[in-house]
């Protein structure tokens, strides 16, 4: 018999935004000035490199058009488009274009 001072519980994963892998996975990006694509709620799409983040919002610098702070709450997805003098990267077992890109889901 198990003693009796054990807590079955299972403990509970950590939310999304709690992890802290989003902030590594936008510094990542901010400091390699990674090209990415994000989706908006609204359904529009704007593209460029990310700046500056913090927990509420992001700055995206855009050649030859003003750039943006867009709030977190407003982001659908990051999508990395391309690293500065390299290929996008491609995940193996895949073709071109299926799914070759990595991106980020933002949790407000």
């Amino acid at each position: 018999m198990p003693p009796s001072n054990v807590s079955r519980r299972r403990q509970k994963a950590p939310p999304p935004g709690d992890t802290g892998q989003e902030a590594l996975y936008l510094r990542f990006l901010s400091e390699k000035q990674v090209q990415v694509a994000v989706k908006l709620h609204d359904s529009e799409t704007v593209f460029g490199w990310i700046e500056y983040f913090d927990d509420r919002m992001i700055r995206l610098t855009r050649e030859g058009k003003p750039n943006l702070f867009i709030y977190k709450n407003q982001i659908r997805t990051i999508t990395e488009q391309a690293r500065k003098g390299m290929e996008p990267r491609r995940r193996s077992g895949r073709k071109e274009g299926e799914g070759a890109e990595s991106h980020l889901e933002v949790h407000p």
